[in-house]
């Protein structure tokens, strides 16, 4: 046995299969070679762990493999198995090593550079199927989709009544009202809830716009607001990104067939106060008076002083916990009138303005009773919204300051001092609401005394 450098040299011979296969490990070493005459390089080694394996073991361990000097230093690489491996097989692999060093390449290199560029093309073409598939599953996304999801992620961070107006938008209806022998109709946006987001086009909203601006502009105006933030929403969504390029609620065309909201002017004047309060007190529901004169005398929003409860009314220290837009809530004055109305309200549940028929426990909205009302006192059309208007009106009658009033009906401060500066204590907006309540009785002929025992549940 003769070395080169740091190959192993010895005898060749010519590899014959019953040489290959009875090829052992000498005694005492931890591997034996043969190298083949007809191959430069290739050789078998046995290992000393199948040393012992008989001459008729087919998978004896024994392994092709081609050694040769690339650059001055002795490489050694594995064929394969002599059991899996023919001779001519093994020598044509030698023969194309050989062509790859004396190329001056390294074998290793150049297969796992192969290796490198197959696994490359399969993750391509994996990449492709998984763009194929999200690009197919994006484009079947619907509007109806889309915005379910939307709300999902948006409502911690929204007021009730927005969620609800959500809900509405999308309404498929077809649902019986409460209390009236007919279904409800669908909400705005329904007619677009199965359409792709992909073919949510200008014109598909322009079509639309024209349709709904018929019957309900109002209603469409607020459900093209909704389905702009939708869209935008969606345009910074991952999934939905690509098949949103334009936000099809910006078009100009659609805000047009819509036209602009007209400005409400409806409250009550100070000589129409006693037609109002006259009519209202004789509603033969104590439950429905009794929540429209609140509105009025505390300026807040209809749907503030309905879901009133009370636990958030304190007779003891005068004053009532409204559920508020701006903030979570806010703290109001419990003024005399007020507290003697709703002292007088049968406690039914946990709702001051309780109502046995809604399905929420609470009074919803009587406007029916309400406008009846107005009929009667033969008073322009005057909605629920009115009332609060009418109280930031009637205000100004007894120079209530500005801050004063809008803090008692809830309106965001306005202006550095409102929002940094001032801070009342709310015995200081009782001692002006409460004026403002006696104006307002005192112009409406209605004659109260308030009680001075204190009232408790």
């Amino acid at each position: 046995m003769n070395y080169i450098g740091s190959i192993q040299t010895m005898a060749k011979i010519n590899f014959t299969a019953g040489r290959v296969s009875d090829h052992r490990c000498e005694l005492g070493k931890s591997q034996s070679f043969l190298w083949d005459s007809t191959a430069p390089g290739l050789g078998v080694r046995a290992t000393a762990k199948y040393a012992e394996c008989k001459k008729t073991d087919r998978d004896n361990g024994n392994a092709y493999i081609f050694q040769a000097k690339l650059k001055g230093q002795a490489i050694r690489i594995t064929v394969g198995l002599t059991a899996n491996w023919t001779i001519q097989e093994a020598q044509a692999e030698a023969r194309r090593l050989k062509v790859i060093i004396d190329n001056g390449e390294d074998p290793r290199q150049v297969k796992a550079d192969a290796l490198a560029v197959k696994q490359d093309a399969r993750n391509a073409k994996q990449a492709e199927q998984v763009a194929k598939q999200a690009k197919q599953l994006s484009e079947s996304v619907t509007l109806s989709i889309a915005w379910k999801e939307y709300v999902e992620e948006r409502t911690p961070l929204w007021s009730k009544h927005h969620i609800t107006d959500h809900a509405r938008m999308m309404h498929v209806g077809g649902k019986p009202c409460i209390g009236k022998l007919k279904l409800t109709g669908p909400g705005p946006l329904a007619p677009l809830a199965e359409l792709r987001l992909i073919d949510l086009t200008n014109a598909r909203v322009e079509a639309w716009a024209r349709v709904e601006a018929v019957t309900r502009p109002t209603r469409a105006r607020l459900a093209m607001r909704l389905l702009k933030a939708c869209l935008n929403w969606c345009a910074a969504h991952p999934d939905y990104a690509a098949v949103t390029i334009t936000n099809a609620a910006k078009s100009k065309k659609a805000r047009e067939s819509l036209g602009k909201p007209s400005k409400k002017v409806d409250a009550l004047e100070r000589e129409q106060l006693k037609a109002w309060f006259d009519a209202v007190r004789q509603i033969g529901n104590p439950v429905v008076s009794s929540y429209l004169q609140c509105l009025l005398l505390t300026g807040a929003r209809r749907e503030e002083i309905a879901a009133l409860k009370w636990d958030d009314v304190d007779f003891r220290w005068k004053k009532m916990k409204l559920n508020d837009k701006i903030e979570d809530f806010r703290m109001v004055p419990l003024t005399p009138y007020v507290s003697h109305l709703l002292a007088s309200l049968p406690r039914r549940n946990e709702w001051v303005f309780s109502s046995l028929g809604a399905s929420s426990g609470h009074i919803a909205s009587p406007r029916l009773a309400h406008n009846e009302a107005v009929a009667i006192a033969g008073l322009p059309h005057l909605t629920l919204q009115g009332l609060r208007r009418s109280f930031a009106t009637l205000c100004e009658w007894i120079e209530t300051p500005g801050g004063i009033s809008a803090q008692i009906q809830g309106h965001a401060p306005q202006g550095v001092r409102e929002q940094n500066y001032i801070r009342r204590p709310l015995d200081l907006l009782r001692l002006w609401h409460c004026r403002i309540e006696g104006w307002m009785l005192g112009q409406a002929g209605v004659e109260f005394l308030p009680a001075n025992e204190v009232q408790e549940l």
